[in-house]
């Protein structure tokens, strides 16, 4: 059986930073706006928010793959420098997404073909971030690399670490968000510039994509730091080196 340190050195963490898929709603294509408004009675709104469908547009569209699309993906893993272990960190961003995706897939293959049996690893991970890659890569008419092919599988045939289920042990009732973990786990929080609910503004009015990447490498780090720690990690913690 593998140590926990020898999945450590085989894990790749990863988060995604997610925006609506047009700046306004009404730029949407014309069937998709009918959707969007058909979505909204199912989002809990209140009368103002729901005859304002581009604002509930700008702050809740990203969270759906069938109205949002990725523009930066965060990448880490552990290895060693100098003989220290260390959290290299690279992002990926672009306003194309099929190009991004394509790019992520690639890289994909490279780590797998040097880590074959490599795990996932981020916050909510599961239920996030894994599908909502998935479903983009096929709204792009990309194929999934076989390490994302896990369409069909059970549950316990998905053995991605996830963050957030381990803080859970096993209460499916309980959300935890990733800054909250950090706090009560005394970890540097990513949530020092900007959170997730900045993000579509940042990207549509801003233009500011180097700031989303950077944040979005941020979370990548404190969920390596949120693992390490619940997994019982016995070093120090260690440093964030980008490349």
């Amino acid at each position: 059986m593998k140590s926990e340190k020898t999945i450590f050195h085989k894990t790749l963490i990863i988060d995604i930073e997610t925006v609506p898929l047009t700046k306004h709603w009404n730029m949407l294509p014309e069937p998709l706006q009918h959707h969007w408004i058909h979505k909204t009675q199912f989002l809990y709104l209140n009368e103002i928010d729901l005859q304002q469908p581009n604002t509930v547009f700008e702050s809740k569209a990203g969270i759906y793959a069938e109205f949002g699309k990725i523009v930066c993906i965060g990448l880490g893993y552990i290895s060693k420098q100098d003989g220290q272990n260390v959290v290299r960190l690279k992002s990926i961003q672009n306003d194309n997404e099929k190009q991004l995706l394509e790019e992520f897939c690639d890289l994909l293959r490279q780590y797998e073909a040097q880590q074959k049996d490599f795990l996932f690893c981020g916050h909510n991970i599961k239920e996030f971030d894994i599908p909502y890659i998935c479903r983009r890569l096929i709204i792009n008419g990309l194929p999934l690399p076989s390490c994302l092919n896990i369409s069909g599988l059970k549950p316990w045939q998905v053995n991605h670490l996830d963050t957030l289920e381990l803080w859970r042990f096993g209460d499916y009732k309980s959300y935890v968000s990733l800054d909250l973990l950090a706090q009560v786990l005394q970890v540097p929080t990513s949530k020092n510039d900007i959170d997730g609910s900045e993000v579509a503004h940042i990207y549509w009015h801003e233009g500011d994509l180097g700031r989303i990447a950077s944040y979005c490498l941020k979370d990548v780090y404190t969920t390596t730091l949120v693992m390490l720690k619940l997994k019982g990690w016995p070093d120090t913690l260690p440093e964030a080196h980008y490349v």
